[in-house]
């Protein structure tokens, strides 16, 4: 009998031993339940508050013993209980930094007060990247109907308004769809180190914000308002006035050539709304974004005019993405292209596509084989 239970308390030292050695951060993955761990972040409604005052009172190692405690698991050897709530916050915050977003906000904050505390620390939120969550929850595809509704908007903006407010001024990266203007509009006023935003497909993003962005983040080096129909080049105008250091400028809008994709899923007054306006929008980079690297404008509607001021002006260009930008020439394009010295090895991303027939029409542009040098493409089709 003494021998038996010298073997148990030898097998009990030498686990207590082998836990030392795994990283903090194992464990503290084992305490996210995998029914949270598979479900959507951008599920979330609200900014994630701590629970109520008899969950508070639990602490991570009393929900542990909780559930080692079920009489309906078969016995197990013992093992030791570690007291996270025990740790320090600095302790915690160097535990976080580890974690996703997705997990700091739905797991972290829910353990216990001492948790939900250090989860928000500012140095945690210098970056919010909401772009993984998309690229999960939409499964491959580029939208969901779910995600242009106002209930959605409402959820993207809470999660904007509590991390600009957390991060206490140092947010400098914002990778976000959907938003409105109003959580824009806060999340400037409150990030004046940004440097990256990009707001694509936001529907309630109109030049208002916009304004508010250039002129309480003029440390912007990247700008990205694919898909806002509602912003204009009065907004392309005051970033390019008032934020030098701005590189990299996505103007991309949705494929017109082919709306059927979107049916369904983008509101029709939306599709409808599409920006005509594309020369404008060129002149207006030529003329106040000069210093830009990196330009893309697919499925814009500028024509060899508006391609030919950027060309001129922006010299710095290295990349230059004019994907189904189907008013423009092959002509024209090598003639801009002869003036951008910088580009780099594949940094001109030609208009190829396939056009259907009854996209334009004949008396627009003549006879059919005029296509060939319109478009200039090795994959088009009739």
């Amino acid at each position: 009998m003494e021998a038996e239970q010298e073997r148990k308390r030898r097998e009990i030292v030498h686990t207590s031993h082998s836990h030392h050695t795994v990283p903090i951060i194992s464990a503290a993955e084992d305490l996210i339940p995998s029914s949270e761990r598979h479900r959507s972040f951008l599920s979330l409604s609200s900014p994630i508050h701590p629970k109520n005052e008899t969950q508070k009172s639990r602490t991570p190692r009393q929900s542990m013993e909780e559930e080692q405690s079920d009489g309906n698991k078969p016995h197990e050897a013992p093992t030791e209980l570690r007291d996270w709530s025990d740790l320090t916050t600095v302790c915690l915050i160097n535990i976080f930094q580890r974690l996703s977003l997705a997990d700091r906000w739905l797991i972290a904050m829910r353990v216990c007060r001492s948790w939900s505390d250090a989860a928000r620390d500012c140095c945690l939120y210098a970056a919010l990247d909401l772009e993984p969550a998309f690229d999960a929850s939409g499964a491959g595809r580029p939208d969901t109907a779910a995600w242009w509704t106002p209930a959605f908007q409402r959820r993207v903006d809470s999660m904007m308004r509590s991390v600009a407010e957390w991060s206490d001024g140092a947010l400098k990266e914002v990778r976000v769809r959907h938003c409105s203007d109003e959580a824009l509009c806060f999340l400037a006023e409150r990030s004046p180190e940004l440097l990256i935003l990009s707001v694509r497909s936001s529907r309630g993003v109109t030049d208002r914000s916009m304004s508010k962005v250039a002129m309480s983040c003029t440390n912007l080096v990247e700008l990205d308002i694919s898909n806002c129909y509602e912003v204009s080049y009065r907004s392309i105008e005051i970033i390019g006035l008032n934020c030098p250091n701005l590189t990299t400028l996505k103007r991309n809008l949705l494929n017109w050539l082919d709306p059927s994709q979107h049916r369904g899923v983008i509101p029709e007054d939306y599709l409808n709304a599409l920006p005509q306006d594309g020369d404008t929008e060129a002149l207006s980079i030529s003329r106040f974004m000069v210093k830009l690297k990196h330009l893309e404008l697919r499925f814009s509607k500028f024509s060899g005019h508006g391609l030919m001021a950027i060309a001129e002006a922006c010299k710095d260009l290295e990349s230059l993405d004019l994907f189904g930008c189907a008013n423009l020439t092959s002509r024209g394009i090598e003639q801009a292209r002869a003036k951008l010295t910088k580009l780099i090895p594949n940094g001109l991303v030609k208009p190829n596509f396939y056009i259907p027939r009854s996209v334009f029409h004949t008396d627009r542009y003549g006879h059919w084989n005029l296509y060939d040098e319109r478009f200039q493409t090795s994959v088009f089709q009739i």
